[in-house]
């Protein structure tokens, strides 16, 4: 099934093109930065000098984990129930967020442990892609099988292809799931090596005792496999959420559409660790949005060569941060599409 994804590396047949068009609006040679260098990276992806975000949105993965019950977290499981249904009801950061970023939001029940209504908010879309109710408990065996494993990811990736035939080519991932950071700790450290305890943090507001089980719990979880060789998706199937083998499917479908892939942080990067070990050609097309303050977030970072837009010190999840870059990211590309060049403007430039 992983070799359905036709993921094609980025084509620089137009860099020359567009670093010159770049080159020569009316300022010095590279002096906007960062934003030259995402105009640079969307005009390759979407092969033209004039690129534009049409019908961008945030798609917002949701899921439970069963480990949750084990303490893993600082909230009860209910709460990812409950800001599902804040989500529909627009109040949530995401929704402020996007609102200011005239981004369109999906909501996506990949795994919630409870059934939800779907009516909400006009503006906001709620997909039903349940693969459970919840994902086993993985200090006691695998959250999921194989075969639900690769059905959310078939799912994640028929919702964007569904998307993008609908017009949109820019799209960021957020998440919501009560326990989700631990399983991104795991996931980050079966992919890349990292320390186990380096790359756990505090979540949702973990005090020093509740951090302290919390690695306490997820070394157990390690300890289960203890000796098995694991791969990206081995780890998924022992320690993912629904949403987050979701967000598999969603980024290789999204690479293989040639969409613009704004990530956000800690949980949502666990997922694009999987996607790369599938397709590596996958980060082309992906753009950070910021650093994490979740510890295990710079060591994904890392492990990819990433460097994010922005440094907020944000830790919410939701695709807050993605939210947040868009802005950046459409600036980028009017300065390149709008600025005058020094011809047209009668600007001399440097000698």
């Amino acid at each position: 099934m992983m070799n359905t994804f036709n993921i094609q590396p980025l084509s620089h047949e137009l860099e020359a093109a567009i670093q010159q068009r770049l080159d020569t609006r009316t300022k010095p040679l590279g002096s906007l930065g960062s934003l030259e260098t995402i105009a640079l990276q969307v005009g390759l992806i979407q092969q033209t000098l004039t690129p534009q975000l049409k019908q961008a949105r945030i798609a917002v993965f949701a899921g439970d984990h069963g480990a949750a019950k084990a303490g893993v977290g600082a909230y009860p499981q209910e709460v990812t129930a409950q800001m599902v249904m804040n989500f529909l009801a627009g109040g949530a950061a995401i929704n402020v967020l996007a609102r200011e970023a005239g981004l369109k939001i999906a909501v996506v029940d990949c795994g919630v442990a409870c059934e939800i209504s779907g009516a909400g908010e006009s503006s906001v879309e709620y997909v039903g892609a349940k693969q459970g109710f919840g994902t086993a408990n993985y200090l006691e065996a695998p959250a999921m099988s194989v075969a639900q494993r690769d059905a959310a990811i078939a799912v994640g990736a028929r919702l964007v292809r569904t998307w993008h035939a609908a017009g949109c080519n820019a799209i960021g991932f957020g998440e919501m799931g009560i326990g989700n950071t631990s399983t991104a700790s795991l996931l980050t450290h079966f992919i890349t090596g990292a320390d186990l305890d380096a790359v756990i943090g505090r979540g949702a507001g973990l005090d020093d005792a509740g951090l302290a089980r919390k690695r306490g719990l997820l070394a157990r979880a390690a300890a289960r496999v203890a000796g098995r060789p694991l791969s990206a998706l081995d780890a998924l199937a022992e320690f993912g959420g629904f949403e987050v083998a979701t967000m598999v499917g969603a980024y290789l479908a999204a690479a293989e559409a040639r969409m613009l892939i704004v990530v956000d942080g800690f949980i949502v990067t666990s997922a694009l660790l999987v996607a790369h070990a599938i397709n590596p050609a996958v980060l082309d097309y992906c753009v950070f949005a910021h650093g994490s303050a979740e510890p295990g977030h710079q060591a994904q970072l890392t492990f990819l060569g990433a460097s994010p837009l922005l440094q907020l010190g944000m830790r919410l999840g939701e695709g807050t941060g993605a939210a947040s870059a868009f802005p950046l990211i459409r600036a980028a590309l009017a300065c390149m599409n709008e600025m005058a060049g020094f011809d047209d403007a009668g600007v001399s430039q440097a000698h």
